[in-house]
This record gives C-alpha cells, structure tokens and sequence, in this order.
C-alpha cells in the first residue's frame, strides 16, 4: 500500500462534474461554471478555509480550458519566481492564444513587492492569476491587485458533501474499493473532519492503515477519538489544526482565562503562525468580546498591529501576550455585536425604508422646496447638545437595538441614555 500516493491526492477530481461541494459557484448555472463552460475566465481570488477544494479547483479549471498552468506557493517563491513564471508564460504565448493560468497558493503570504511583480502581467493580460488564500484578500492582498480579480468564497463542506466523497471512495479508490469498510458511526469523523475533505481523507487512511488487509475497517466514533489522539502529528501534519488554536484561543479570551489564552497564543508562536494573523483576531475580540465595558481595548489591539508590523518576530510575542493577557482580564460585553447583529435582521425584514425627511440632505433649491432637512434640530443648539427627536424611519419608531449590559462603562452609558431619552 506503500507504494500509492496518499488517499487525498489519489481522489482528487480532475473534472468540475467530479468536484464536490461549493455548488454556488461550480453548480450549473453558477458563475465559475459559467466561466470555465464559456472558456473564458477572469482572473480570480478563492477565499476559504483549508481543505475546501482551492487548489483543486484552479487545476481543473486550467484542465478543462487547456491553459498552461504554473504554480507557485507563496511560502518558498521570492520576486525573482514570480518574475520567472510570468517570463515563461509570456513565452509560452502564440498569437492570439488565451493566457496561461498562474496559480499562487497562499497568497496572502505575498509582499507588497511581489504582488506588484504581479500587477503588470495581470494588467496586460500576459496571465490570468488564480490566488488561493485562508485570510480575507481586503487586508493583505493590495488594491491595485485585488480591483482586477473576482473574489469567490469557497465554504467549509456539508455533512452531505464529505458522505457523498467517503462513497466515492468505496467505488472509485484503486486502494480502498478492494477492503471492506463498515461506517458505524459518523459523528466524530465529521466533527474532527470540521468540513475540511483534506481532514476527513486523512483520518480515513489514518484508521484504514492500521487494519490488516484481510480485516473488515470498522469507523466508530471511538476508533475515530482513539486514533487521532494517539497520532496527533500524523493527523496534523499540514498544520490544519490552525483554526482549532485560534478558535481555542478567542474562547479562552472570551472566558477570561488568561493562562489558557497565554498558553494558546504560544502554540501559535512556537508554530510560526504569522503575527498579523494574531493580532487581527485580537482586534475583533477587543470589539465582539471587551466591547464597551473597555473601549481601551479596541485601541491597545489596534496599536499592536501596527507595532508587530515594525517589529516582527521574536519580539511581537511580548506585545501579543501584553494585549491577550490585557483583553482575557477586561470585563466583557457584546452589546455592540449584539447591536449590529439585530440592526441587520431589521434590514433584511423592512428593507430599504425611506429616510425622514427631516433627515435628509438639501444640497439643492429643488429639495429644500421638498422640505428635505426642513424640521431638523441641531443637538448642538440646545442645552447639554440634545434635543428629542426621530432617528429612524416612521415604521421602526421606538425600536432599541442597542441595550447596555451591566459592567461598570455601561451603566454609566445606560444612566446618560435613560436620563436623555427616558425609560
């Protein structure tokens, strides 16, 4: 058995019918569908978390449009191989013949530098580029680049998808469709599995290799717990327990453990985790989690990512503990997110509700005729800078979407909106 690729590589599709997964963008009708049956595609970005299909993906689209396909990966490649890669696709073009596909994996691991080795090639059309990231393209992929691709989100898989992959394997793996395998019970395998198919394949070798050939593999939530404990590297191995960590770690913040949040953060150090990564995940949990009840919070994250960007490792390991330690010991409120979380479910039942008229701009003779901004009361006219009036549109008045909660910061925001507005 030794002898074949691994069980990830060995079912990997080569064809879109084959892909699993991600219908809203390689469904019939969908728009990557529309590209590659058109045999025309734009250059692009996928965003999603490992194991969802983004390199698979790329490929098959350069199969199925019988483009040149070049690779590089963000980790090991500098300017001087993007340079080369765009050199050899120049060359590889004759007349009128459409562009080679360059595919950059991780991409958000780039430079500024070599992505604006980039921008020319993909200006001109000398390639179309396929950028494969984990993190939102907005913070590390520059504007210039990211204004000329399409950004699609790939999605964590369904239940449904990996149980359609696990039967393909039965039919179709060289390896696999000669054992017999009973699926007992399928709980742990998809929780570990977390909707990544790299996981969910890995943990299916990882259980099968150690039957004997003649054994019938039986997958029960126990095998599943019992192997992947006791082979936490092999299970590991390509550092997909990335989101774990840090899904642990903004729990252990959350929950005002200092020590375990200490502790994740390590892990994420000694692992060589990039520290913007880190500190961006601070900024949102000095904002969803400290929130009001220490709006200090929100400014110390923020102050740390511009530090770590000048100083870099090792030291940012003292400024990221500094903020961890100082975000797990604030008392905690989301209110804020509780606010803009209901503020958005009232949009999307009333929609685009008009804006009173007192409300309105009046940049015209024509509109201030209309009585646009004719009844507004300026706060800063009258005593403490408040005056009462209405905010919101007539059918939503008296609506609250924002309600303090009880920390020290919020009964006094609580106290001052009370005594404005009145109980």
């Amino acid at each position: 058995m030794s002898g074949y690729p691994p069980l990830a590589e060995r079912m990997r599709p080569q064809k879109l019918d084959h892909y699993i997964g991600q219908k809203h963008l390689i469904g019939q009708g969908a728009v990557l569908h529309q590209m590659v049956s058109s045999g025309r595609i734009s250059s692009i970005i996928l965003w999603g978390p490992p194991g969802v299909g983004k390199t698979t993906l790329a490929r098959i689209i350069a199969n199925q449009l019988e483009r040149p396909f070049y690779v590089l990966s963000a980790i090991n490649s500098g300017v001087k191989d993007v340079r080369e890669a765009i050199e050899k696709a120049r060359k590889s073009r004759f007349f009128n013949s459409a562009a080679p596909i360059l595919f950059i994996d991780e991409i958000h691991r780039f430079s500024k530098s070599q992505q604006d080795s980039l921008l020319g090639a993909v200006e001109e059309g000398v390639v179309t580029l396929i950028g494969a990231t984990t993190e939102n393209p907005s913070f590390e992929v520059i504007s210039p680049l990211l204004s000329r691709c399409q950004v699609y989100v790939l999605n964590p898989l369904e239940n449904e998808d990996l149980m359609v992959l696990f039967d393909r394997i039965l039919k179709e793996d060289t390896v696999l469709k000669t054992r017999k395998i009973e699926l007992i019970e399928d709980e742990a395998l998809m929780r570990f599995a977390g909707g990544d198919a790299r996981k969910f394949l890995n943990i299916i070798e990882l259980i099968t290799n150690s039957y004997e050939s003649d054994q019938t593999i039986e997958i029960t939530n126990e095998n599943v717990t019992r192997h992947l404990q006791q082979n936490p590297a092999q299970y590991d191995k390509n550092g997909e327990m990335h989101y774990d960590i840090i899904s642990a770690f903004i729990k252990s913040i959350r929950g005002s453990d200092p020590d375990a949040a200490v502790y994740w953060l390590a892990r994420m150090v000694e692992g060589g985790e990039d520290p913007k990564f880190i500190a961006r995940r601070l900024i949102i949990s000095a904002s969803e989690d400290v929130g009001l009840a220490n709006p200090n919070a929100l400014l110390l994250a923020t102050n740390a990512f511009e530090a770590i960007k000048m100083v870099g490792w090792p030291e940012a390991r003292i400024i990221l503990s500094e903020v961890t330690i100082y975000l797990a010991t604030s008392p905690k409120s989301n209110s804020a997110y509780m606010a803009i979380n209901q503020a958005q479910e009232v949009v999307r039942k009333t929609g685009n509700l008009p804006v009173p008229l007192h409300l309105r701009n009046a940049p015209t003779k024509l509109m201030k005729k209309m009585d646009y901004g004719k009844e507004y009361k300026y706060p800063h006219s009258y005593d403490h800078n408040f005056v009462k009036q209405d905010y919101l549109p007539d059918e939503l008045k008296k609506t609250q979407l924002f309600s303090p909660q009880n920390n020290p910061q919020e009964n006094k925001i609580g106290e001052r909106i009370n005594k404005l507005w009145g109980k």
